[in-house]
């Protein structure tokens, strides 16, 4: 049986799936959504069985998909899901779930009640790094972690809105956060600063806070910090280091970097996460086996409610309790 995919958004991302799923055995590109039917045309231009819409509801009845990937800006989410959670199709949305809590705490529960397969693009969970991260830590005792996203200003309109991505907490450093909670367990309380340095004044319209840090009580009694900023003129760090009692574990994008008493052991990434997470959906949908997802939109919801409590505590100065 042949698995009918179609792709919601046309931006770099949703080629970057239309790629790996294109090359999968018994699975076909049926179709790209975009805001225009140029944007569309241009997107499934490069897939010979795709076709071009405009409209999410005249694709789902005229394809009707076995799964459908969700790749658009975080203020589009709602309609989308709401229109899938109906048509009990299962679908792959991209990170972040939305700007706020408000339209996940509406998709989480129709997920819920459908029983939907869902899986939700936190691809540093499926990175060697990450995996082996998992293993390392078993027996050790975490006293606490630090994690960073460091870089620029992506370059899209809606990025520097703060209606329009949540801020970069929300909607770029909520890897590291899942990150966290992946490896260290639930966050129970956080206290967040964030500030407006620099990006304001260069561009035209920046209304997301250009730096911040966040501090977290886990609910194990380990605590973490996890810091970003969007004003460096270029790429910088990203990765979380684990502090235990036997040495620190460090998730870097490319590689793992274990300190173990004084010996230093580097696990370099070899597969692609991306590929790994497409191939646990596909096998999801085919077979119903979600055990291969490593974050359904349940899960992700957590991670959603603690950068969301970030902003939050940055806003109102105070800290924010979760569950």
């Amino acid at each position: 049986m042949t698995i009918k995919t179609a792709i919601i958004g046309t931006g770099w991302f949703s080629n970057v799936h239309a790629d790996l799923l294109s090359r999968m055995d018994g699975v076909s590109v049926e179709a790209f959504v975009g805001t225009s039917l140029d944007k569309a045309e241009r997107s499934a231009s490069a897939y010979a069985s795709a076709r071009a819409y405009a409209d999410v509801e005249q694709m789902l009845d005229a394809v009707k998909p076995d799964a459908v990937y969700i790749c658009v800006p975080p203020f589009a989410h709602g309609d989308i899901e709401r229109q899938l959670i109906e048509r009990r199709i299962p679908f792959l949305v991209e990170k972040p779930l939305s700007t706020n809590l408000e339209v996940p705490q509406q998709i989480v529960q129709g997920v819920k009640d459908a029983g939907l397969i869902t899986s939700v693009g936190y691809h540093f969970r499926y990175t060697d790094a990450a995996l082996k991260a998992a293993e390392v830590l078993e027996g050790r005792k975490i006293g606490m972690a630090l994690g960073y996203w460091m870089g620029d200003m992506p370059q899209v309109y809606w990025w520097r809105k703060q209606e329009g991505s949540g801020g970069q907490f929300i909607e770029q450093t909520t890897h590291m956060a899942d990150l966290l909670r992946r490896l260290l367990g639930e966050v129970d309380e956080v206290y967040a600063a964030f500030a407006q340095r620099a990006m304001h004044d260069i561009h035209e319209g920046v209304t997301v806070h250009d730096v911040g840090t966040v501090t977290m009580k886990l609910k194990s009694g380990a605590v973490a910090t996890i810091s970003n900023t969007c004003l460096l003129p270029e790429g910088g760090q990203v990765g979380l280091t684990i502090y235990t009692e036997q040495g620190t574990v460090e998730v870097k994008p490319d590689k793992l970097v274990v300190a173990d008493k004084g010996i230093v052991t580097e696990y370099r990434n070899r597969a692609n996460p991306y590929q790994r997470e497409n191939e646990a959906f596909i096998h999801a949908v085919r077979t119903g086996d979600t055990s291969g997802i490593s974050s359904n939109y349940e899960d992700a919801y957590k991670t959603m409610e603690l950068t969301y409590a970030a902003l939050r505590s940055a806003e109102t100065g105070m800290p924010v309790k979760l569950g």
